[in-house]
């Protein structure tokens, strides 16, 4: 058995899930894609896998008919970085990541990670190291800080950074106990409704309606790859809240785009009428912020009977973290990956945001394993993961012990033609990943180009 197929394997292990279509996937290709020794490609390749596995089984229960699901491995790895490989042709797409994050040596000589990517994270930042919002300044101010006493003093102030740990030293934290009591995700049932069976359609996801309020990567990949399926998805944004374009163009093909204050109660009520016509509800705010506001999983089953409700976090709902803000390369940092990947100090990220991208398409496959449950036995259910589950749950995997994968160059556009499409939008005519896994019977792709925030109105979600 191939290491991607043991580790689709241990995906369906977690659902409890067994499929009709697991001697229809087929991987093809090699691993050695990316220069790190954790098993980038595969995981993707697995992940993605999954996400086409439901789909197939989900497209067999509305027509009783089977189809093959292929992998490239090599597409499936440039996937964990997509939107390294999303451009706009008539401009320059400006890189995400703020000079100001990264990693600062602190008094001791260990290092600690920043992540301001986001204006009012800089600010912040500036704010509790009393200085400039220039990486000189804040670097000189680190250096007389402990690295433990600074990364509780910015996450009192919900700043997002991270000690970096060894991973023997992640290991023995509070926090990583916590993570490893969980599964990797969690489907809980919680209410009962009447099934809601699937009907014949051309597509597996056809007739489905998702509301996605997530931002960034991890969880609009989720409603991105439901979408590539068929489900018509609705991302909803809050005008408030900043957010950056080339990942908002990535993510967000395939999708209807809106507005919604919440703070507004007429704009909150028009959620909650969104809510009862909807069959998944993702989001992927700090834990319990929609809860406050009259939106937890409990709430939504009350409020339509049959909801799907996707929670993603960053370091999962257990543990002195579980409120703590986060993002893929912060879990890297503090669980020993950075660590590990570099060799050591100074540390160094992985050649992409696997983590982020994992547990986007592992939010989709327990959407649709959910779906699929509902169908059957009807329900409401609470699809549970975090980034930090999805990190453990990754480097478990092993280690590619060939030390030539170091040497790997990092596929360009120009290397992976046969990887790319092209979609006019109104951000111009954006090149993009087109989807990885390949479909005998209903070929996943996205009906919609990438549309700016706030394109569309709650009446176009049909």
């Amino acid at each position: 058995m191939s290491q991607p197929q043991q580790i689709l394997n241990s995906i369906l292990q977690t659902a409890n899930y067994e499929s009709t279509h697991l001697d229809h996937v087929h991987f093809c290709g090699h691993a050695s894609v990316l220069p790190s020794r954790f098993r980038i490609a595969e995981a993707g390749a697995a992940a993605i896998a999954a996400t086409g596995l439901l789909a197939a089984d989900l497209f067999f229960q509305r027509t009783n008919k089977k189809q093959e699901i292929k992998i490239d491995i090599k597409k499936a790895a440039c996937a964990m970085r997509s939107n390294m490989y999303m451009s706009i042709r008539t401009q320059l797409t400006k890189d995400p990541w703020s000079p100001l994050s990264g990693f600062y040596k602190t008094r001791e000589e260990n290092y600690i990670q920043l992540h301001c990517n986001f204006p009012h994270h800089a600010t912040g930042v500036a704010k509790v190291l009393t200085c400039a919002e220039a990486k000189s300044a804040i670097a000189e101010k680190i250096l007389k800080w402990e690295g433990q006493e600074l990364e509780d003093a910015l996450a009192a102030a919900n700043m997002c950074a991270g000690l970096v740990r060894t991973p023997v030293q992640w290991a023995g934290h509070p926090q990583a106990k916590a993570i490893a009591s969980l599964p990797l995700l969690e489907i809980i049932k919680i209410g009962e409704s009447t099934p809601e069976p699937l009907m014949t359609a051309i597509r597996p996801l056809s007739d489905i309606k998702v509301l996605d309020l997530t931002r960034v990567i991890a969880g609009p990949i989720t409603g991105r790859t439901l979408a590539e399926h068929g489900a018509t998805v609705m991302q909803i944004s809050s005008p408030n809240l900043p957010n950056i374009e080339s990942l908002v163009i990535d993510t967000g093909i395939g999708k209807l785009a809106c507005f919604l204050d919440l703070t507004n109660v007429n704009e909150k009520q028009q959620l909650k009428e969104l809510i009862q016509r909807s069959d998944i509800f993702c989001q992927a705010y700090r834990p319990g912020a929609l809860a406050a506001r009259g939106f937890s999983p409990l709430e939504l089953a009350a409020i339509r009977p049959g909801i799907i409700y996707v929670d993603l976090s960053a370091y999962s709902h257990l543990g002195p973290w579980a409120e703590r803000r986060g993002f893929d390369s912060l879990v890297q940092s503090v669980s020993g990956i950075a660590y590990e990947h570099a060799g050591g100090l100074p540390p160094k990220h992985l050649p992409a945001q696997v983590i982020d991208y994992l547990s986007g398409y592992l939010g989709a496959f327990g959407a649709m394993v959910a779906l699929q449950r509902r169908a059957i036995e009807g329900g409401s259910y609470h699809v549970r993961l975090s980034l930090a589950q999805t990190g453990h749950w990754f480097s478990k995997l092993g280690r590619i012990t060939d030390e030539s994968i170091m040497q790997v160059k990092i596929p360009g556009t120009d290397d992976i033609p046969d990887y790319l499409e092209l979609h006019e939008s109104k951000f111009g005519i954006v090149e993009h990943l087109s989807p990885v896994v390949e479909m005998s019977q209903t070929p996943a792709h996205w009906e919609l180009p990438p549309a700016p925030l706030g394109t569309h109105t709650v009446a176009q979600f049909k």
